[in-house]
């Protein structure tokens, strides 16, 4: 995309490719995204940016009227499997703040100056102005919806002293935490935080400060297809784990959640907002607020691009109509990888129900149980290192399969296999397949969930096998369908079912 082309979509306010690249003024100081609503700035005047953390480094503020922090981000990072790409999921799931730069570069096999290298040749700035640009908006989803002190926001966000969370805040926003408190949005804000302060989990299960938790707006792009994305949430849930409250088009997704630091209680509305979901955060340790933000984006899919994915799908004649028919259908992710992973075992040649009922045995025989229950919320998935030795007896299930979660839950836990989010799906699958129990179907299917690859094909299901029959699609005519074959399969698992004669 060239800076003229950039520019027409500014001209336009385009939400397209909001997060996909950023504007800089240069007679104000500001950056913004494309669709801000503010006067358009002459061409001569204008600088674009492939990060908002980019137009940071270049000394721009952000503009207050559009936020373009809370953007969606770019689809381009789930796309690409190589280490920018990579980099980026990593550095969104908190890895630079837990374990900093040296411990992103281990993950990806090369040198902290390789990846400060790679990332500020493509990106326009390095995995530590990257992580800050991400600490910042947090810290500013903080002042703005919770009561907490400023110094305990501070380090919540990841900030190493209360003076770098100050000077950052005025660098990025022109604004002390104090007014950035005092500008907290109303229900009139495109996009980003709102709602009255709510509290965090107490360690008895309870809450602290508020009932609400963190109250976010989760901004998507484009069209969104929310009852396609809660009927597929639904149909799995598992007691005690998650529940979906309310009725059709008025739901309520619900759910407990192990984080890095400690655990969650998730809620997400499938009412939208304009261009958002509503999601409300109880966190035990604010620190998690990152890394649970990026779970809850990766499990609802909030990056993709229907737009691209309509333009290529839609090219196909038989898949064409499936597209015109879902518009903004999408592909879930995982909130925990190493329980999809396990999970997927479950669904081994099963039905979904099936899988579901051994689900549910598997929650009430080794999930951990909540001090207090929350509603339904009863308890958290066990740990795979509680796994690994684990009888399984009350499952009903074979010996293998058995074996087979017992040999994956040891895998996940000794590292063999790793599952983080800027993993090598490449060497992740190869190593999934070397695993007894695991065929192709299993490694796909946590590939295409639990590592959020959009490029995923699971040409011997029988539900994609007959939802092609009935559209009219070739599986071996798929590599049309690149990079976005894990959105045709969901296509064609949803596609109307010929009825019989």
């Amino acid at each position: 995309m060239s800076d003229d082309s950039r520019y027409e979509a500014v001209c336009s306010r385009d939400a397209r490719f909001d997060g996909e690249f950023f504007f800089g003024v240069a007679t104000t100081g500001i950056y913004c995204r494309p669709s801000c609503p503010a006067t358009t700035p002459r061409r001569k005047n204008v600088r674009f940016f492939p990060t908002s953390a980019a137009a940071q480094g270049a000394g721009f503020r952000a503009c207050r009227r559009c936020r373009p922090d809370a953007v969606p981000g770019s689809a381009d990072w789930n796309a690409r499997a190589d280490a920018v790409g990579r980099a980026m999921r990593m550095i969104g799931d908190g890895v630079v703040d837990r374990e900093g730069v040296s411990g992103l570069a281990a993950r990806l096999g090369y040198s902290a100056r390789q990846v400060q290298r790679q990332l500020t040749a493509e990106l326009g700035a390095g995995p530590v102005a990257l992580a800050r640009a991400q600490r910042a908006h947090t810290a500013r989803i903080l002042l703005q919806t919770t009561a907490l002190r400023a110094s305990e926001i501070a380090f919540a966000a990841g900030f190493s002293s209360v003076r770098q969370f100050n000077d950052t805040l005025r660098e990025i926003y022109a604004a002390t935490p104090t007014e950035l408190r005092a500008a907290r949005p109303g229900k009139s804000a495109l996009s980003g935080p709102t709602g009255a302060p709510g509290g965090v989990l107490g360690t008895n299960g309870g809450t602290n400060g508020g009932t609400a938790g963190v109250p976010l707006r989760l901004a998507y792009r484009g069209p969104y297809d929310t009852a396609q994305v809660f009927d597929y949430l639904a149909r799995r849930a598992l007691t005690g784990l998650e529940e979906m409250a309310g009725a059709p088009g008025a739901r309520t997704y619900r759910r407990t959640l192990r984080l890095p630091h400690a655990c969650a209680i998730v809620e997400v509305d499938e009412r939208p907002g304009d261009g958002w979901l509503e999601c409300r955060l109880r966190l035990t340790e604010l620190r998690d607020l990152t890394t649970a933000i990026q779970r809850i984006r990766r499990l609802f899919d909030l990056d993709a691009d229907p737009y691209a994915v309509a333009e290529r799908l839609g090219a196909d004649v038989a898949l064409a109509p499936l597209v015109a028919a879902r518009p903004g259908l999408r592909s879930p992710g995982a909130a925990d990888p190493h329980e999809l992973a396990l999970r997927a075992v479950l669904g081994q040649q099963v039905s979904v129900a099936a899988g579901r009922v051994l689900g549910n045995g598997l929650i009430a025989a080794y999930g951990k149980p909540l001090e207090r229950p929350d509603g339904g919320l009863t308890h958290l998935f066990p740990r795979v290192e509680d796994l690994a030795e684990a009888p399984f007896a009350e499952l009903g299930m074979v010996e293998s399969r058995r074996a087979t979660l017992r040999t994956l839950a040891t895998a996940l836990a000794d590292g063999t296999v790793r599952l983080d989010a800027g993993a090598d799906r490449d060497r992740t699958e190869k190593e999934l397949l070397g695993l007894r129990g695991i065929g192709p179907w299993t490694s796909g299917y946590i590939r295409m969930r639990a590592l959020s690859d959009p490029d995923v094909l699971l040409e011997s299901d029988v539900a994609v096998r007959a939802g092609a029959r009935g559209a009219g699609a070739h599986l071996e005519d798929s590599e049309g369908w690149r990079p976005w074959r894990s959105y045709a399969m969901h296509h064609l698992w949803n596609a109307p079912r010929p009825r019989p004669a």
